[in-house]
């Protein structure tokens, strides 16, 4: 018997005709048991509360972010492993990249994590860094951003992108869009009434972020994007610790 399957082995590997028929066979079965699933599930994404969509001025702030190449040197992804979770905080959920259009996952790590900065240091902090890594932290071989405070965020309509990104699936209501262009500026006004931002967008930080509320400028628009990174999901919360207890368990 083993001989016999020797010579049909041997016959498969000398015909390169019947090789490949059948290694497009075997490709197109696996591809078939993979991707079909999905046509019959409504979400590969289990929604974790507290996710919302970015701000206007948040998501200025993420575009900025890419346009610099920030993703290049920091992940946003925090792997489930002790030295990581210990050293960055609990581990990155699917749900928190679900409005991500591109996730910033990344896959190289020069300097830290980012997937929990939020929150983690003040906005004149940021600032400081972002112009001068290196009075902050010595060792830091990150370039400098000064450029970023006097360049202002010249954006007269945002509407376009927040309804784009709409459409591929940010829940954005029409509400949101409507006021996109409102939103961007209230956001960084430390003098505008932030109440109805805050309703539409929950734990929205309404302030003036780079420390002059004069201008609004792209440092005002990263410093946003990145105080709310990591800071919509209370990882601590009841709630969430049982999704995330089932999510481990799976």
């Amino acid at each position: 018997m083993a001989s016999t399957f020797l010579q049909r082995h041997k016959m498969i590997e000398r015909n390169i005709t019947l090789l490949a028929a059948l290694a497009f066979g075997a490709v197109t079965i696996g591809g078939i048991v993979e991707i079909a699933p999905l046509f019959w599930i409504d979400n590969t994404i289990e929604k974790v509360q507290g996710m919302r969509p970015y701000t206007p001025l948040e998501q200025a702030g993420r575009d900025i972010y890419i346009r610099e190449g920030c993703y290049l040197c920091h992940s946003q992804m925090i792997r489930p492993f002790r030295d990581e979770t210990e050293r960055y905080g609990h581990y990155s959920l699917a749900a928190e990249s679900m409005y991500d259009h591109p996730f910033q996952w990344g896959s190289k790590r020069t300097g830290p994590d980012l997937a929990r900065v939020g929150g983690k240091y003040s906005d004149a902090w940021h600032v400081q860094h972002l112009k001068d890594p290196r009075s902050v932290v010595p060792e830091s071989i990150m370039p400098s951003y000064h450029f970023l405070a006097g360049r202002p965020l010249e954006i007269t309509d945002v509407q376009p992108e927040i309804k784009t990104l709409s459409l591929v699936g940010v829940p954005y209501t029409r509400d949101d869009i409507a006021k996109a262009n409102d939103d961007l500026k209230t956001q960084a006004d430390p003098s505008a009434d932030a109440t109805d931002l805050k309703k539409r967008y929950p734990k929205a930080q309404a302030r003036d972020f780079d420390g002059d509320p004069q201008h609004l400028t792209e440092m005002d628009a990263l410093v946003a994007y990145l105080q709310v990174l990591g800071t919509m999901v209370d990882t601590n919360a009841p709630a969430a610790q049982e999704k995330l207890a089932k999510e481990k368990g799976r």
